[in-house]
């Protein structure tokens, strides 16, 4: 049996006095692509926020690597090897391109401490033409690529990644294509919120849809065709 490397059970979560998730249940195998599809303001953002203790409050299970998380703050969190690219980058625009790869801690070695600056080059070739350059000076897509390659610094082999893909060229989209195809055959395991369906489907292995902050459906890829018209419903296509 392959074990999991997240767990969640039960989950809620609040920003304030707003009940955004009701009661999230999935889980995510090691090794595996896993898409959370689901609307705007379905709570997709806030589940991975959840995972990370940075919603409100939070109660249920979350299971990281088989260790309960639920209690722990976030800087614990993520010594659990989980790495987290959100949707808004987070560069640090006072820094380089390649002293923003320097940056991270290590939070994890399972995968061998985390990638070298050579292996981040070899894999995003246009960091390496820009690492002098300041971090607001580089296009939308370059740093989308930097925000993904700060956290594979880290050696986290768990990353939760938020809308990559968005407002970005093609051929940038097809390269992160491309990288996450290339991560999952290192054994990272990567849980994703993609609004591009497009994007997502041959990547992933299994599909969670959330509305109104519960998982309403899920399916493997296999079962991608089969399910076109309820998702069309359900996203609103």
């Amino acid at each position: 049996m392959t074990a999991s490397a997240l767990e969640i059970s039960d989950l809620h979560a609040w920003y304030g006095e707003s009940h955004v998730l009701h009661g999230i249940n999935l889980h995510v195998d090691k090794g595996e692509v896993v898409t959370l599809l689901g609307r705007n303001g379905a709570g997709r953002t806030t589940t991975l926020r959840a995972i990370l203790g940075l919603t409100g409050s939070r109660k249920g299970s979350i299971r990281i690597q088989g260790t309960e998380s639920i209690d722990m703050p976030t800087y614990r969190i993520a010594h659990l090897g989980i790495g987290y690219c959100p949707e808004e980058r987070g560069i640090f625009a006072g820094l380089s391109c390649e002293e923003n790869l320097l940056l991270p801690p290590i939070v994890g070695d399972s995968l061998g401490g985390g990638m070298s600056l050579a292996e981040i080059y070899d894999m995003f070739p246009n960091l390496e033409e820009r690492k002098h350059s300041p971090g607001t000076r580089l296009s939308g897509g370059e740093q989308q690529m930097l925000a993904v390659a700060r956290i594979l610094r880290t050696g986290a082999n768990l990353l939760l990644l938020d809308e990559i893909s968005e407002g970005l060229a093609p051929v940038i989209v097809q390269a992160l294509a491309r990288m996450i195809s290339a991560l999952k055959q290192k054994g990272y395991t990567i849980v994703m919120v993609e609004q591009n369906f497009h994007f997502a489907a041959p990547l992933a292995d299994r599909f969670y849809v959330i509305e109104h902050g519960q998982v309403v459906e899920e399916f493997a890829a296999a079962e991608l065709v089969s399910k076109q018209d309820t998702l069309n419903t359900l996203l609103g296509v």
